[in-house]
């Protein structure tokens, strides 16, 4: 681990969840709107078509995201494509959807002891993700993976006007876990949204340096996060040293 700023106490971590929470996978993103469009019972011409036309309004989402700060939601997107959410062919479609992401939606091993070790500190646990997927569909993920109950607060900005980095969100999520922004750390994997959005609330931000994250994915700016976490283990450590005031032990 790399430590900048030493500030005071931590009250509160909160969790960047895809990259974080769980470990970094590439995934074809194209492919998961083919499995979708099969799944619906599209074929040959019809199933590239709809898988074209929801990748693309997918896109276009996260790329507003990007240079607007607004949120998105699952429904939205396939609405764009003209596709009714409602449908029942589009809900057989989601459930293949669903079945697809599940192998990349698990929790990292390491959550449930850095949780634990958190809050046995006395510290609140929360999760901030930007994600168009529902509250209830990451809910029932954390509790699959028994980690639910070790949750003080989550926001997803599936659920707010606002995603990562505006300033909005992050405050959302303070709220959530009842403490003061400057007494929050944040942890994630992307530099922009994870180390600049929550350093312009005051929050501390831990960055996790193991995600290959896609070039158009990425934006231009200016942030230097407060320590650097090589391994989940280490935010324990780093936390603690903030805590008491001291710079952690030196690490990886």
């Amino acid at each position: 681990m790399t430590l900048g700023s030493v500030p005071g106490a931590v009250e509160a971590v909160i969790f960047d969840w895809g990259g974080t929470i769980t470990p970094w996978h590439t995934v074809d993103l194209r492919e998961q709107w083919a499995v979708f469009a099969r799944g619906m019972g599209a074929i040959a011409c019809s199933l590239n078509d709809t898988a074209s036309a929801v990748l693309r309004a997918e896109d276009n989402a996260w790329r507003r995201g990007r240079e607007e700060g607004t949120s998105a939601r699952l429904e939205d997107i396939l609405r764009d494509a003209g596709v009714d959410p409602q449908h029942p062919a589009t809900q057989a479609g989601l459930a293949a959807y669903r079945e697809f992401w599940e192998p990349h939606t698990f929790t990292h091993p390491a959550i449930p002891a850095v949780w634990e070790s958190l809050r046995d500190s006395g510290i609140r646990v929360g999760v901030l993700s930007n994600t168009i997927w529902s509250r209830d569909y990451h809910r029932e993920i954390f509790a699959r993976d028994g980690v639910l109950d070790l949750l003080d607060g989550d926001i997803y900005s599936s659920e707010t006007p606002w995603v990562k980095p505006r300033p909005e969100i992050f405050l959302a999520a303070a709220e959530a876990v009842g403490t003061a922004p400057q007494r929050c750390v944040y942890v994630g994997d992307r530099s922009y949204e994870d180390v600049h959005g929550p350093q312009s609330v005051g929050m501390r931000a831990i960055w996790i340096p193991h995600s290959d994250i896609p070039q158009d994915q990425q934006v231009s700016h200016e942030a230097t996060p407060d320590a650097v976490a090589h391994e989940l283990t280490d935010i324990v450590a780093i936390v603690a040293a903030w805590s008491m005031g001291v710079p952690p032990p030196s690490g990886r």
